[in-house]
């Protein structure tokens, strides 16, 4: 317990602190947005291209890992649609609680798994991020298309979203790098390391500024309900799921972790921008940060004790 705690920490200590800085007026708002934008665009890719694409897939069944993890997550999903059934809710607050209970926060994901399962955790994370982020944004597209208040989604712009998304482009890149065994040199590997080491301070200073405490005031209900799914009940079916097919140790630990992670805040963008509940979004996201700090380690507690 305590080794998992104190390898988290300084994760939790950083997205305090760009809280803080924001909030307290420590530094001008106007850094944030060129901040999220500089590591949405530039940083975050570097580093998950630089990952994917010299990593060793050798041990990983990129097959179970994809049954774990697409299982647990369309698990939640009817989870909250079987729900629904009983408690009606409008679409598009329905929208922000599907999309809060199933977007993982990739970059509190690749910190915690490197801190606790060093590269192997990094590897088996980047992975996860290949299989679900390109399947993760499309869903969300199409859930909001149905449940939010925009109307149906032109075609032609989804298409443009997904193909244009910085981090499954580089995903998809590093892969094909990888699997054609094509050489990166040595300078160009270094660039886009030292790039990437910069991505995940920023990425968590910024995911601390972007927490709305008077936001999760507002919605509790729907915040708390999408958190007990994405913090509880996503990771519980990825460790029964991913145990059921053989998969063990870092492997399956650095799976639960990743369906273990708070919401990403891309959920509040996207719902403002096609038509969900926006204010629901930022509660969730706000909520399900702070409550990680708790509700991880307490996983992977009860991971090692299983």
């Amino acid at each position: 317990m305590l080794e998992i705690v104190t390898a988290l920490v300084p994760i939790f200590v950083l997205i305090v602190m760009g809280f803080a800085l924001r909030h307290r007026g420590l530094v001008a708002e106007e850094f944030w947005l060129p901040c999220e934008r500089l590591n949405y665009f530039y940083l975050f890719p570097a580093l998950m291209f630089i990952q994917i694409a010299t990593a060793s897939f050798s041990g990983i069944s990129l097959r179970l890992m994809a049954v774990t993890l697409l299982g647990a997550v369309l698990a939640g999903g009817c989870i909250l649609y079987a729900w629904r059934l009983f408690r009606p809710q409008p679409g598009p607050v329905f929208s922000s609680v599907l999309q809060g209970a199933l977007r993982p926060n990739t970059y509190v994901g690749v910190a915690a798994a490197t801190a606790l399962y060093g590269q192997s955790g990094l590897t088996v994370t980047a992975v996860a991020i290949a299989i679900m982020i390109p399947l993760l944004n499309v869903g969300s597209i199409v859930v909001l298309a149905i449940h939010g208040n925009n109307g149906p989604v032109d075609k032609s712009h989804l298409a443009k979203t997904i193909l244009t998304n910085p981090v499954i482009l580089s995903v998809l890149a590093g892969a094909l790098v990888n699997g054609l065994g094509l050489p990166i040199p040595k300078a160009i590997g270094s660039i886009l390391t030292i790039l990437g080491g910069a991505s995940l301070p920023l990425g968590l200073l910024a995911v601390g500024a972007g927490l709305d405490v008077a936001a999760a005031r507002v919605s509790q209900g729907p915040v708390m309900q999408s958190s007990v799914v994405k913090l509880a009940l996503v990771p519980l079916a990825t460790y029964v799921i991913g145990s059921l097919l053989g998969l063990r140790g870092v492997t399956l630990s650095a799976m639960v972790l990743f369906n273990a992670l708070p919401c990403t805040p891309s959920t509040y963008i996207m719902a403002r921008l096609l038509g969900g509940d926006h204010r629901v979004a930022a509660g969730i996201i706000s909520i399900q940060t702070a409550l990680a700090a708790v509700t991880i380690p307490m996983v992977l507690v009860a991971l090692a004790w299983r």
